[in-house]
């Protein structure tokens, strides 16, 4: 690992002749005499590219060095002109010292040629927070996940399997920790069989190291000024690729299920939401997203940030999803403005995105203190996102599931078959307990409250325990947290503890709503005793997304993206370490058992 660079350091200087060099290693991203040709040669020759495409399904890409981007622009560009028409790309690449899409541009612009490819992954570029950064390609049927990190750790945790891999680390005597033994071994490791590998660098160490890990070598002529490049491959044949599955049935009506239908298109499954027509916790007509704050690290403070960031990510793709923009956190204890210092520092969000006020006045427009502003959170309208994702909708309520011997039965209260599926996901929040009784989860009630306002009324959104966000005409506060409670009945009473939490926080903003006339909502979600979600599989052909409980525009996205590459045998965008916290039978080694109706209504 390489010494860190100061915060507001480029990895990157330019040469007097243009050429992009590393302020880390010394040395250039791509060859003097045409890093496009370069990349072709060593890379996509190298890999056997496009030859390799035929017949694929799918195809993973493994890359160590993203740099400018340069070698996955031009694959994406290859891809969509070789590529079978139904077949998708997955890449996985790795980044120390990832670059600022200013200098990526500047970088890719000598090659023109690469056009849109170059300008989609331009209009995506990645972050620089630490952690795995997804990026949607829809225009060439691919997706890339970016591991800003160390390649060791990367690789570690990293759960896919490369069919191709681009090392491009820089020069061996310079970067020799991207070259070792123990990282040529991993690149193995992460390999599907037959898969092949090309590098720029015939370095005898490179040489043993890949021999070493069980590849095959060859040298072939080299590009430029080089004599010789490297080809290296497995000798085991590829496997025949599983089908995809087929139906798919995601059973909910909330965020949950909408990210998971949303994710099933991307992966090109076929996907129904079976919603039961009961309006789901993520009914509000405002929702906030922010992420749980956790000053310590590690892998409990990675996940919501991972998730926060793709969340705010794909919401804001979604036209007229995004009501405000940026939330501050206020403190409620002098113990808690020394975590924001903490949570500020952190490297799990993009650099500067989270800011310590020693007082929130201004922007509250009443009297505050300490506050931390997220300035990438956001305040969303529910419907507009659901509608936009959900695609086919089957009004049913599931009560039972029962297994044949190729598919999965989706039974009403009758017994009466409501849908086939090969595949199903639970996505029920507070009625997921109903269908897989043997899962941990407790139901918690919650009612928010929301009155109209004047015309020109801004509320700046804000979390102090409870919170305050601007609607399209008002503002929405609350909630209440009631353990155990099913009941979804609007309370008047509950009004009033949601006025109260608020006089505690924004006292000004409560005392102008004392008297206004509230609408509100009751739902119940689902939480677990370790706080944390439940996402995967849990039976053969049997998923769950739950226990996401106030977070759920949050998790969900990502979570739901998790899942759905578990189904269709891709790559997750969760590190090992995190999709280990959501692991669904955490709780219990069994499989999950999913409730069966009496033999009598199943004899129907």
């Amino acid at each position: 690992m390489t010494d860190a660079l100061p915060d507001d350091a480029s990895p990157l200087v330019w040469n007097v002749d243009g050429l992009p060099r590393s302020r880390v290693y010394g040395d250039v991203y791509f060859s003097s005499a045409d890093g496009l040709a370069e990349t072709r040669a060593v890379f996509l020759t190298g890999c056997a590219m496009p030859e390799s495409f035929a017949g694929r399904d799918r195809m993973v890409v493994g890359e160590l060095g993203f740099g400018t981007g340069l070698n996955i622009a031009a694959l994406l560009d290859l891809w969509r002109r070789e590529a079978p028409a139904s077949a998708r790309l997955h890449i996985f690449s790795i980044e120390a010292h990832p670059l600022s899409r200013q200098d990526a541009a500047r970088a890719l612009a000598v090659w023109p040629e690469l056009g849109e490819a170059a300008e989609a992954l331009l209009d995506q570029w990645p972050g620089q927070a630490r952690g795995f950064h997804r990026v949607d390609l829809p225009a060439f049927h691919a997706t890339l996940d970016l591991a800003v990190m160390d390649v060791a750790e990367a690789l570690d945790s990293w759960d896919g399997a490369a069919d191709a891999w681009f090392l491009d680390g820089f020069s061996p005597a310079l970067n020799p920790g991207m070259w070792s033994e123990e990282i040529l071994a991993a690149v193995a490791a992460r390999s599907a069989p037959g898969a092949r590998a090309a590098t720029f660098t015939v370095a005898g160490a490179v040489r043993r190291g890949l021999q070493a890990a069980g590849f095959e070598i060859a040298k072939r002529p080299g590009f430029g000024r080089k004599k010789d490049r490297l080809e290296a491959w497995l000798p085991t044949a590829p496997p025949v690729a599983p089908p995809r599955p087929g139906r798919l049935a995601i059973i909910g009506g909330g965020i949950a299920a909408a990210a998971l239908a949303r994710t099933a298109a991307s992966h090109g499954l076929s996907a129904t939401i079976i919603d039961s027509d009961e309006v789901p916790a993520s009914g509000n007509p405002a929702a906030l997203v922010t992420p749980a704050l956790d000053a310590g690290g590690g892998p409990r403070a990675g996940l919501p940030a991972q998730a926060f960031a793709r969340a705010v990510q794909l919401y804001e793709a979604v036209p007229g999803a995004v009501i405000a923009r940026g939330v501050l956190q206020l403190a409620q204890t002098v113990e808690t403005a020394g975590r924001f210092t903490a949570i500020a520092g952190q490297d799990l969000f993009e650099p500067g995105t989270m800011t310590v006020l020693d007082a929130a006045t201004d922007r509250l427009g009443e009297p505050a203190g300490a506050a931390l502003a997220m300035d990438q959170a956001l305040v969303v309208e529910p419907r507009v996102i659901l509608d936009a994702w959900r695609g086919e909708v089957r009004s049913a309520r599931v009560e039972a599931l029962v297994r044949d011997p190729e598919s999965w039965r989706l039974l009403d209260a009758e017994g009466q078959e409501i849908l086939r599926a090969e595949v199903v996901v639970v996505a029920a929040g507070a009625g997921l307990g109903k269908l897989l009784p043997d899962l941990p989860g407790r139901p918690v009630r919650g009612q928010a409250s929301w009155a109209a306002m004047d015309d020109g009324f801004e509320q700046m959104p804000a979390a102090f325990g409870g919170y305050a966000v601007p609607t399209r005409n008002g503002v929405l506060f609350g909630a209440t947290h009631d353990r155990d409670d099913l009941d979804t009945g609007v309370r008047a009473e509950d009004h009033q503890r949601n006025l109260d939490s608020l006089a505690k926080g924004l006292p000004g903003l409560a005392a102008r709503l004392a008297g206004a006339d509230f609408s509100g909502r009751a739902a119940t979600r689902m939480t677990t005793a370790d706080h944390l979600p439940l996402a995967g599989r849990v039976a053969e052909d049997l998923y769950v997304l739950g226990g996401l409980g106030g977070r759920g525009f949050c998790l969900a996205p990502l979570l739901a993206e998790h899942i759905m590459a578990q189904i269709a045998g891709a790559p997750s965008p969760l590190p090992r370490k995190l999709s280990q916290l959501v692991f669904a039978r955490r709780f219990d080694s069994r499989e999950a058992r999913p409730r069966v109706l009496s033999k009598s209504k199943l004899d129907n």
